[in-house]
């Protein structure tokens, strides 16, 4: 009678999990590396990509290559910063623009006759007004017309949001009495006297600026009563606000 080998119970391999386990840190980067791959698009990237995934799944050309890959070309802040002054700075041009044309339709009769000069410089648009205009000789008290006059320049410039800066200018011929020690008083006290209208007119006062210069910024000789007379002025700019 053949004798029965002994039963041999299977010893059991506690190292089979290694094999699950293997296979999930596998999926598991692979996961994270198309997460990568897809937050920062690139065609080449994605390419290589989805040939390498084609050779460890099944083959190349697995995934294939679509339209769908987007390059963003990013800016640099500085760029976009030029770019939006640029802009601010055309419209404020255009602004401008408009007003230095209203200011010579409404003041056409002072300006034909010389008596007022619109003019428009990178530094804005200047309003320039012959004192006998505005004032008697030697004096900074605003006369009847004077009021009409820059009444009119004012009911522009109220809605408008610039500064202003108002001069005063003079000749050179000395003045010497109660009321004004000297020119650089009565430039800056007729000044004054022009936005103190302003602002009555409705401009807002934390826009202006009142500025006496004197005789210092002569636009013709002072040798002669004609030039006299055109130095004789007050100047007023809206600022360009770039």
């Amino acid at each position: 009678m053949a004798r029965r080998k002994p039963f041999v119970e299977d010893s059991e391999n506690h190292e089979r999990w290694l094999i699950s386990y293997a296979d999930f840190i596998t999926l598991l980067f692979a996961f994270f590396v198309v997460m990568y791959a897809v937050s920062v698009v690139n065609v080449g990237k994605y390419k290589v990509l989805s040939d390498a995934l084609g050779d460890a799944f099944g083959g190349r050309g697995a995934a294939t290559t679509t339209n769908t890959a987007i390059e963003v070309e990013a800016l640099p802040l500085s760029n976009i910063i030029a770019r939006k002054r640029a802009e601010a700075a055309r419209r404020d041009r255009e602004r401008l623009d408009l007003l230095a044309r209203r200011l010579n339709s409404v003041l056409a009769p002072l300006v034909n006759s010389g008596k007022v000069r619109v003019t428009q410089t990178a530094r804005g648009v200047t309003v320039e007004i012959n004192a006998s205009v505005l004032f008697d000789e030697g004096d900074a008290g605003l006369t009847g017309n004077a009021r009409e006059t820059l009444g009119t320049v004012a009911s522009l410039l109220k809605d408008d949001t610039h500064a202003i800066e108002v001069e005063g200018h003079t000749d050179t011929t000395p003045i010497a009495n109660a009321a004004f020690p000297s020119n650089w008083e009565l430039s800056a006290v007729r000044a004054s006297s022009v936005v103190r209208l302003f602002v009555e007119s409705g401009v807002q006062e934390g826009r202006l600026a009142a500025v006496g210069r004197g005789a210092n910024q002569p636009i013709a000789p002072n040798d002669d009563p004609i030039g006299r007379a055109r130095n004789r002025r007050v100047a007023v700019t809206i600022l360009s606000g770039s």
